[in-house]
């Protein structure tokens, strides 16, 4: 069954709420990011945010809803976010096991010495927390 990818118009933000409540507890879907979501049979069943942070964007809340894992959706997600919403001022801080599928996805492990001030910061915060996270940056295949 194929899965619809867009980006979601921000009057549909509520349409969120109980998915990231059942899967993803922890997050909250703000109005100034960008949300692209994968739709089967009108179902959300996948969805990602952009969190835009100065003249940079941040990957977070990915999620793709249990029922519909090990499937490459979350890799469909990424392959549409390429052409959409990708390029080189977009970071991600990936949880360490999944860095394999965000390298697939076209990011590559950074250090954090190499994140942008405002992006470091945030990500020294969470690693402080405890959180196992891996500063990433995308890479288009052009600049690989």
């Amino acid at each position: 069954m194929s899965v619809i990818f867009q980006i979601l118009p921000l009057i549909k933000y509520p349409l969120l709420k109980p998915i990231y409540k059942a899967y993803y507890p922890l997050a909250k879907v703000k109005k100034n990011e960008r949300v692209v979501v994968g739709y089967q049979q009108q179902t959300i069943i996948a969805i990602v945010r952009f969190r835009p942070i100065e003249q940079y964007t941040l990957l977070t809340g990915m999620l793709v809803v249990p029922d519909h894992r090990q499937q490459g959706i979350g890799q469909q997600l990424l392959s549409y976010c390429a052409t959409e919403e990708l390029n080189s001022n977009c970071y991600c801080f990936a949880y360490q096991h999944l860095e394999t599928f965000y390298q697939q996805g076209g990011f590559h492990a950074i250090e954090s010495e190499q994140l942008p001030s405002s992006l470091r910061q945030l990500f020294l915060r969470y690693i402080t927390n405890g959180k196992k996270l891996l500063p990433m940056q995308y890479k288009s295949v052009d600049m690989a």
